[in-house]
C-alpha cells in the first residue's frame, strides 16, 4: 500500500526597506566602481613606469570587482523576490572583512609615517605649483591628480566600509521583522 504524504511548504517573505536597499545599491556600487577604477589606474601608472606593483593595488582591483558582483547578485535576487537575510549577512561581512583590511593598509601607505603618499604630495607636489604652458606644468598635473585620486579612494573606501557595516544591520532588522 502506497501511502499519501502531504508536504508544505512555507514561503517566508522578508520585507526590504525599498528607499533603503536602492541608496544602497547605487552608492555601493558607485563606491565598488570608483576603487576597482582608481586601483586599475595605478597599476597601469606602476607598470608604464616600469616599477613593481604594491600587493593592494590588485587586492582592491579584486575586492572592488567583488563588490560589483555582489551589487549584481542583490539586484537579481531582488527582482525575482529571492532575497534572503542571510546570504547579504554573510555576503555583507565577508566583504566588510576585505574592505576593512584594504583600508587599513591603505590609511598607512596615505597617512602614514614620514615618506607616505600624503606627505610626499605636500613636499614634491603642493609646494612645488608649476603654471603655464610647458612639460613641467604637465607633470605637475599628473602628480596632482595621482594625489588626488589617493584621497578620492581612501574616502570611497571608507563609505563603502562604514555601507557594508550599514547592510548588515539592515540584513539583520529584515530578518527580525522590525521595519514597518
Amino acid at each position: 500500500m502506497a501511502e499519501t504524504v502531504r508536504v508544505v511548504r512555507r514561503m517566508t517573505r522578508y520585507h526590504w526597506p525599498d528607499v533603503q536597499l536602492n541608496v544602497w545599491l547605487i552608492i555601493f556600487l558607485v563606491a565598488s566602481s570608483t576603487v576597482l577604477g582608481i586601483h586599475a589606474a595605478f597599476m597601469a601608472q606602476q607598470t608604464q613606469l616600469g616599477i613593481g606593483i604594491p600587493w593592494y593595488f590588485p587586492y582592491w582591483v579584486a575586492t572592488g570587482a567583488l563588490g560589483v558582483l555582489f551589487v549584481i547578485l542583490i539586484i537579481y535576487l531582488t527582482a525575482t523576490r529571492q532575497l534572503i537575510p542571510g546570504l547579504v549577512m554573510l555576503g555583507s561581512f565577508i566583504l566588510f572583512v576585505l574592505w576593512l583590511t584594504g583600508l587599513i593598509k591603505t590609511s598607512i601607505e596615505l597617512w602614514g609615517p614620514v615618506g607616505s603618499v600624503n606627505d610626499n604630495c605636500v613636499r614634491y607636489v603642493q609646494n612645488q605649483v608649476f603654471r603655464g604652458q610647458s612639460i613641467n606644468t604637465l607633470a605637475w598635473l599628473e602628480q596632482n591628480d595621482i594625489c588626488q585620486c589617493w584621497k578620492a579612494v581612501f574616502s570611497f573606501e571608507l563609505v563603502g566600509t562604514v555601507f557594508l557595516l550599514w547592510m548588515m544591520i539592515m540584513a539583520y532588522q529584515v530578518y527580525m521583522d522590525t521595519f514597518d
